[in-house]
C-alpha cells in the first residue's frame, strides 16, 4: 500500500485550513436566500460554501498527487459513478467539504471538513478539519492519530476508557433508521448514561477519538461522512463494527456502523441497543 507521511498529512492539513479561511468563514453567518439550497430534503441541504470548497479542495489536492481521483460529495451528486472509485482507484481522496451543513446554514459552530485518502479500497490516511478552531485531527494507518493547530503543537489522541454501559456517553442518530429498528433503539437509549446527536459527524468522531465520548452509532455510511472518521478512531484505539459484527469498509453505504473504546464495550452496546430487534426475529 503506498504510504503517507507526516508532511503528506500536513500538506492535506493546509489545504483544507486554506480553503476554511477563504471559502467557508467568510460566509459563516453571512448567507442570503438562495445561498442554502434543499437536496433530498429539509435536513439535507447545500450552499454556496459547500461548493466553493470542494471546488478549491479538490482542484488543490489534484495538484499536489497527479492522477489522484477526488470523490467529493457534490461531485458524486452530480456524478454517483464517482463512488465506484473508491474501491478501485490507486489513489483516491474522499472529500465532504462541509461536514454539518445544516448547523453551519443555521449560524451554528458546528461543523469541519473531512478528506480521507483511500488506496485501492484502503483507507491510508484521515484529515477532519475544525475552521472554527482552526485545528486539523489527523491520522496516517498504522501511525496513530493526533491533532495539530496552526501553532504546529500536537495533541495525540486516545480513545475512551472502558466503563459500565450505564456511564456510556452515546453519539446515536436514528434518523436513518428503518422501522421498525428505528422504534427499538430509541426504546433502548435509557439503557445508556447519556446520547446526543450533534448533525456533524467531523466533531462526533473527533469527540470519541479523543475520548469526550464513548459509543458512535451511525446507520446511513457514506464514504464521505466515516471514512476519514472511522480511521481516525481506529488508530486512537478504538474498535468498530456493521451491527453484524463485520469491519467497515469505505464502499460499504448500509450495515450500520459502532464504534467502541474496545470490542467488549461494543458488544455491550450492540445487545443493549439491538436486543428487542433480535428477539422479534427468533
Amino acid at each position: 500500500m503506498m504510504q503517507f507521511t507526516l508532511s503528506d498529512a500536513l500538506r492535506i492539513g493546509e489545504i483544507l485550513s486554506q480553503a476554511a479561511r477563504i471559502e467557508i468563514m467568510p460566509r459563516f453567518g453571512e448567507l442570503v436566500a438562495g445561498q442554502v439550497r434543499e437536496k433530498s430534503s429539509r435536513f439535507d441541504v447545500v450552499t454556496d460554501a459547500d461548493e466553493a470548497a470542494e471546488r478549491s479542495i479538490s482542484a488543490a489536492l489534484e495538484a499536489a498527487w497527479p492522477g489522484a481521483v477526488v470523490v467529493g460529495e457534490e461531485a458524486t451528486a452530480a456524478n454517483p459513478t464517482l463512488l465506484d472509485a473508491i474501491g478501485t482507484a490507486d489513489l483516491a481522496f474522499v472529500l465532504d467539504p462541509l461536514d454539518g451543513t445544516k448547523n453551519f446554514a443555521s449560524g451554528l459552530p458546528l461543523f469541519g471538513i473531512m478528506v480521507a485518502a483511500t488506496v485501492r479500497g484502503e483507507v491510508a490516511l484521515a484529515a477532519i478539519h475544525d475552521p472554527v478552531c482552526r485545528n486539523t485531527a489527523y491520522a496516517l494507518r498504522g501511525e496513530g492519530a493526533w491533532t495539530q493547530g496552526e501553532g504546529g503543537a500536537r495533541t495525540d489522541l486516545r480513545v475512551a476508557d472502558a466503563v459500565p454501559l450505564r456511564e456510556m456517553h452515546a453519539i446515536i442518530g436514528t434518523n436513518f433508521l428503518p422501522e421498525p429498528l428505528r422504534t427499538t433503539v430509541n426504546g433502548n437509549l435509557a439503557r445508556l448514561g447519556m446520547n446526543a446527536w450533534l448533525r456533524c459527524a467531523a466533531h462526533e468522531y473527533r469527540m470519541a477519538a479523543a475520548g469526550h465520548c464513548d459509543i458512535l452509532f451511525y446507520n446511513k455510511l457514506m464514504p464521505w461522512d466515516h471514512a476519514a472518521g472511522w480511521l481516525l478512531h481506529r488508530e486512537a484505539g478504538g474498535y468498530s463494527a456493521h451491527f453484524d459484527g463485520t469491519g467497515y469498509h469505505p464502499t460499504h453505504r448500509t450495515g450500520g456502523l459502532i464504534c467502541a473504546p474496545d470490542e467488549a464495550s461494543w458488544r455491550l452496546v450492540r445487545e443493549a441497543l439491538l436486543e428487542q430487534r433480535e428477539r422479534s426475529q427468533s
